[in-house]
């Protein structure tokens, strides 16, 4: 068995705040890391390698300054790269990371293991996520530190297949760091991911309804009043599957004739890349079902927290009313 980041043992909570698409910024990010998360965002939440370096300096003097005036070490940062031929960035982002010795890079669209090296020469760590296991095997040959496991009812990207399987499958193959994604929105599942053999949880929806994230005011309104069955699975916005809020897509003027088409639409020249798509339509998990209100980052890691607890007291105590277990 690999020994798992040293990282893991000194978080507050075993979570991962995963990089949201036009939502996460150095402020979400910082929060996350202050209250003993990981803090995350995607390089292209930035429109430019300048303003992105920009970030890292802002989130790294933050939390520099954090530790300084209070004695206590924050959690480390991430971001997320997108490894693929269609993002012109990647050089220039990538050179930007090793520069400032990001700690955890999340690598999608493609495990490459020149990134993983030049990742690992300066001791930073790399988890790339996966929705099946060819995609896993192909990436535990790139020697990549960690497998975030987006199973069924995440958002954004999400697969289909139910955690349960999706960890056991994996784990019979790779023995690093395992981090869990998808319907995470409370303590008790954080406690439920660690059960089913993960190291982490990734929790990404949940933190669209933070008070430093980037999401309008409309679209945590959407979260708040949506449940499980209100998310749409459909490769029609993206041209690759992922999941929708409903009522987002009903906004659009988007009807389930369009859905069944499942091909990209044609948004036009006003909407005529998948960014702006995104910006109009609104992803999110099944884990919406769970979410009620909007509360600070500091708020919602303390609730987290205390669910975790009361899930993993419950767990033990249930040991004694199965003495012969």
């Amino acid at each position: 068995m690999m020994p798992k980041p040293a990282f893991i043992k000194e978080l507050s909570l075993p979570v991962i705040a995963a990089p949201l698409f036009l939502i996460s910024g150095p402020q979400l990010v910082i929060e996350c890391c202050k209250n003993g998360i990981v803090g995350t965002f995607p390089a292209l939440n930035q429109r430019s390698s300048e303003g992105f370096e920009e970030w890292l300096i802002q989130i790294k003097s933050s939390l520099e300054q954090f530790e300084k005036e209070t004695g206590k070490k924050a959690a480390p940062f991430g971001v997320n790269l997108i490894v693929h031929p269609t993002n012109p960035r990647l050089e220039t982002d990538l050179k930007l990371c090793i520069k400032h010795k990001v700690p955890i890079i999340i690598t999608s669209l493609g495990a490459v293991s020149q990134l993983v090296d030049a990742v690992h020469s300066y001791g930073g760590l790399v988890f790339h996520d996966i929705i099946k296991k060819r995609h896993a095997e192909k990436a535990a040959d790139a020697g990549v530190d960690g497998l975030i496991l987006v199973a069924a009812g995440a958002g954004g990207h999400g697969g289909t297949i139910n955690p349960m399987s999706l960890v056991a499958e994996i784990k019979s193959f790779f023995d690093k760091t395992i981090i869990l994604s998808g319907c995470i929105s409370t303590g008790r599942d954080v406690a439920s991911a660690l059960q089913m053999g993960a190291d982490l949880a990734y929790m990404g929806t949940r933190f669209i309804n933070t008070s430093e994230s980037k999401a309008p005011k409309e679209y945590r309104e959407m979260i708040i009043n949506a449940g499980a069955s209100d998310i749409v699975y459909t490769a029609a916005i993206s041209g690759v599957h992922a999941n929708f809020l409903g009522s987002s897509l009903a906004a659009a003027g988007i009807g389930e004739e369009d859905l069944k088409k499942d091909v990209k639409i044609d948004f036009g020249k006003e909407l005529d890349t998948e960014a702006k798509a995104w910006k109009t339509i609104w992803s999110a998990g099944q884990g919406v079902t769970t979410i009620k209100n909007v509360s600070t980052v500091k708020d919602l890691i303390l609730k987290l927290k205390e669910e975790f607890k009361n899930a993993i007291q419950e767990q033990y105590a249930k040991l004694k009313d199965y003495p012969k277990a």
